[in-house]
């Protein structure tokens, strides 16, 4: 367990908190409603990328610059502020204060326009943004060199156990009334770039059910028409061996390092979000409570119905563009071209 300071009188910021992998929907905005919080309770994540100003645009990046960045593409503009920003929910920050003069917002809260908003209620220096606006995952992200960070006493939070995933609960793809989930969606925007990546440009073919609702539409739409020239399918811990073996395997994300699962036969793999996956890979049809008296064993219950979608499945262009931008393979003719396409147009079909 750990717990942050502040980095000038030590006062303690947050409650203890145990370190996971950052949400692939982190940097991801959807609608204009308020959302809930970023990270779950009891737990942190750090951003390995810089973030916040100074800002540079594209133009005044050289292409081995941005390279050794890990950026392969053209974006808007370039972070240089300082990497390694560290994310708590907002219910976990303790001895903070807001900075009046900075709690500015588009619409229903604040929005970290203006830098950090949070002091040290103790000793008054800047240590974090607190984000809760519409359209944005609440959040308080800390400020790397204004915080420290210090073992805590306490029981730890229990490990994910990535062996066992049957066991665990996926994140619905369905969100009542009837909208797709936003985190379906940017996890599906983050593994299309890969799954694009791996197909070479290629026709591809996944299985029939959710996935093919997911991915089909988009691949057809982004890749070549003709027969499936690869086959790609789910693979991870708790399913047994694809027999026969496909050209690229979708594969879970460990939640709590941000790993990716690796088959043991070379394939082409494609990291996917740990609770879309599991949902993915053991779809949860059975009861939402224990039946008892006369029926048997089996039977699915006809209410509460099936949720299903008002309309077609859309991945998040923005969390799309994101992570192909930081694929070397983006620098292949066929896939810049979509890349552009999808920069230049991001609502158009299929997003």
């Amino acid at each position: 367990m750990t717990v942050f300071t502040c980095a000038r009188c030590d006062a303690v910021l947050t409650a203890p908190v145990t370190r996971i992998a950052l949400p692939v929907h982190a940097r991801h905005s959807y609608g204009h409603e308020l959302l809930p919080p970023l990270m779950d309770p009891g737990t942190y994540a750090v951003d390995p990328e810089p973030s916040g100003p100074p800002w540079r645009a594209w133009s005044e990046i050289a292409a081995d610059e941005a390279e050794a960045r890990g950026i392969f593409a053209p974006v808007h503009a370039l972070s240089f502020g300082p990497p390694g920003a560290i994310v708590v929910a907002p219910g976990d920050t303790r001895g903070t204060v807001l900075i009046p003069e900075r709690c500015d917002g588009y619409c229903m809260g604040l929005d970290g326009r203006d830098g950090p908003n949070l002091a040290c209620a103790h000793c008054g220096q800047e240590v974090a943004t607190r984000i809760d606006d519409c359209s944005y995952w609440q959040a308080v992200w800390l400020v790397p060199h204004a915080v420290r960070r210090l073992a805590a006493d306490g029981p730890a939070r229990p490990a994910v156990d990535r062996e066992t995933p049957a066991q665990q609960q996926g994140t619905p793809p369905i969100e009542p009334p009837g909208a797709w989930s936003p985190r379906w969606e940017a996890a599906i925007g983050a593994a299309l770039a890969h799954l694009l990546a791996a197909s070479e440009g290629a026709p591809v073919a996944v299985p029939e059910g959710l996935a093919l609702d997911v991915f089909g539409r988009v691949l057809d739409v982004l890749l070549p028409p003709g027969p499936p020239a690869k086959r790609a399918v789910l693979a991870g811990p708790g399913l047994p061996a694809p027999d026969p073996a496909p050209d690229i395997v979708l594969v879970p994300l460990h939640p709590r390092t941000g790993q990716t699962w690796r088959p043991s036969t070379t394939m082409e793999t494609v990291p996917l979000a740990a609770d879309v996956w599991t949902h993915l890979a053991f779809p949860r049809e059975g009861l939402p409570l224990p039946v008892t008296g006369r029926m048997p064993d089996g039977v699915l219950r006809d209410e509460p119905l099936p949720r299903h979608p008002w309309g077609l499945f859309r991945p998040d262009s923005r969390v799309f563009l994101h992570t192909l931008a930081r694929l070397p393979a983006v620098r292949q003719p066929w896939l810049r071209q979509i890349y552009d396409q999808v920069k230049d147009h991001p609502y158009d079909r299929p997003f």
